[in-house]
């Protein structure tokens, strides 16, 4: 596990008197800046490797067995890639009755959309998705982020990453917890305090396919 902190000194009184309010904009800020930060974790933690073993002394990373081909850098999230994620996760025989999901950003909706290979109930269905009406296809649960990183090698690729609903498991040490409290060094500003400690891990190899697409 990691600490992680966030901080912001407040001069404005009416400031200070809002985050006493939990549904202020201000206290909400300082809360989704935390949420981002476990966004960031969770992410990260696709495709690091882990540490295996009974003392956690193996070092073990995403199997090349786990990622959709990258032999064409000019497409982006197609049909035919959800389709492969799909087949990686079915023949490592995962439990059809648990949850599956892909977490992807708003490009790779916008490429299915132009998809020339879809038929009309596919287009209508990722239409669908696109709005907001659905969040499902293919048997995933599409979660929208912008958070995901671009694949170290292949700059223009971004890493979406299909994935089962315990294939990952965030543990959290120290929930967030928030001080507010006067800085006499600081002038006597407000200080806003936000601090939390987790860390997350991938637990099985077989149940995340890493899904390079590309990105202009």
């Amino acid at each position: 596990m990691a600490d992680y902190e966030w901080a912001d000194l407040v001069d404005d009184v009416d400031k200070v008197r809002m985050l006493v309010d939990p549904t202020s904009s201000y206290a909400k800020a300082a809360a989704a800046a935390m949420n981002r930060a476990m966004d960031d974790v969770i992410i990260t933690s696709f495709n690091a490797s882990a540490d295996t073993g009974v003392a956690g002394g193996t070092s073990t990373a995403l199997p090349s067995t786990q990622k959709t081909a990258t032999s064409d850098q000019s497409d982006g999230l197609t049909i035919a890639k959800l389709l492969a994620a799909k087949k990686i996760l079915d023949n490592n025989d995962v439990d059809p009755s648990l949850k599956r999901y892909v977490v992807c950003g708003p490009q790779q909706i916008s490429d299915l959309l132009g998809t020339t290979q879809v038929t009309s109930s596919d287009y209508n269905t990722v239409k669908a998705l696109a709005e907001g009406s659905i969040n499902s296809y293919l048997g995933f649960e599409f979660i929208m982020s912008t958070r995901l990183n671009k694949d170290a090698t292949y700059t223009s690729d971004r890493l979406v990453f299909a994935y089962t609903e315990d294939a990952i498991k965030l543990g959290i040490g120290k929930d967030i917890s928030a001080k507010i409290s006067e800085r006499a060094d600081k002038s006597y500003s407000t200080q806003v305090y936000y601090a939390m400690s987790l860390g997350a891990v991938r637990m099985e190899e077989e149940k995340v396919v890493q899904i390079p697409c590309h990105e202009a």
